[in-house]
């Protein structure tokens, strides 16, 4: 477990990079720290291996207080600790066997060892057949495989993933997050994945926190946060502001649609209400075999009541939305 209290992490020329961060991570699960760069995501994942000091509060993994540690301390920990990057960083003059193998080699495993642990991971990544071939003869996919199973070579209990499929295409990106949902079941290891991609996020991830100008502006699982819907989310999505009416309430609801059409049920309403009400705007977005719609309504005074019940009474997540959120957002960010 990761246990992350009050922490604050300022640079030498006193600016705040990190402040009053409070999270936990359970085992076994795969976690974003998602933002926009600059956020502060990369930092606070360096933090929880130690490359990254800090000067307030506590990061705690297993009981164990990083900042406490002393250097060898810290060195048997990093053991346990596996991470990927944007890049790959493999040695391009070794072959796929060779870079797998290089962290036990530095721990001066036996051969047998080596063996044993490469060819078993080269088959855990799908790359048996590449195991004497050269990083510049594979493709980005397959390098990035490589990079997974030398990070997996001692047996982390943590696997640490900053930006990892940022410079891949979409369908090489799915077939990483498929490789990491199914190391993460077989092995139970905790995945932590920095990432500004909400597919990534509603592909792979059980819970996540959006990280703003250094601070936690939301967080919990990723299906309450897409169906919360809050302004951090829709300011990471970047999504076009919707122009609301200045009349009535904008009322965006937002539930799960497993099995449900979303036209029987707006129907349903209008017609047990005897209201007709104009839908604004509505989409249907995955995660992990769920669907979740997201609709926005226009409710004039007189019905709002009426409206409210009907969604509270059908468990609906819903809330007003204001015709200038989106100008107070934007003096906001000024």
């Amino acid at each position: 477990m990761i246990e992350i209290k009050n922490l604050k992490k300022v640079w030498e020329d006193g600016t705040s990079v990190l402040e009053d961060i409070n999270l936990t991570i359970e085992d076994g699960d795969i976690y974003a720290l998602v933002g926009r760069s600059g956020a502060g995501k990369s930092t606070l994942l360096r933090c929880i291996n130690g490359l990254t000091s800090y000067q307030e509060g506590s990061l705690m993994v297993d009981g164990c207080e990083i900042k406490n540690m002393k250097e060898k301390e810290l060195r048997e920990f990093r053991r346990h600790v596996g991470m990927i990057f944007q890049q790959f960083s493999l040695l391009e003059r070794e072959t796929v066997y060779q870079n797998i193998a290089l962290p036990m080699q530095c721990w001066k495993y036996s051969k047998e060892e080596i063996d044993k642990k490469v060819k078993s991971l080269l088959e855990l990544v799908g790359l048996t057949d590449k195991m004497n071939v050269r990083p510049r003869n594979l493709s980005g996919g397959q390098k990035q495989r490589v990079a997974v199973a030398r990070a997996l070579t001692m047996d982390p209990k943590i696997l640490l993933c900053d930006e990892a499929t940022s410079a891949l295409d979409p369908k090489t990106t799915n077939s990483i997050l498929d490789l990491l949902m199914e190391i993460n079941q077989k092995i139970g290891i905790t995945i932590v994945i920095v990432t500004h991609q909400m597919e990534v996020v509603r592909k792979a991830c059980n819970k996540a926190c959006i990280l703003e100008h250094g601070k936690i502006a939301d967080e919990g699982t990723v299906k309450e946060i897409f169906i919360r819907q809050p302004e951090s989310l829709q300011r990471l999505l970047g999504e076009e502001r919707l122009q609301l009416p200045q009349t009535g309430h904008n009322i965006q609801i937002a539930h799960l649609v497993n099995g449900i059409q979303d036209g029987e049920f707006f129907g349903k309403m209008s017609k047990d209400l005897h209201y007709v009400f104009p839908i604004l705007n509505g989409q249907i977005q995955e995660y992990q075999g769920d669907k979740m719609g997201i609709f926005v309504i226009n409710v004039d005074d007189e019905h709002l009541e009426q409206v409210e019940q009907y969604l509270d009474k059908k468990n609906m997540n819903w809330h007003e939305l204001h015709a200038n959120m989106a100008e107070k957002d934007e003096e906001g960010e000024e």
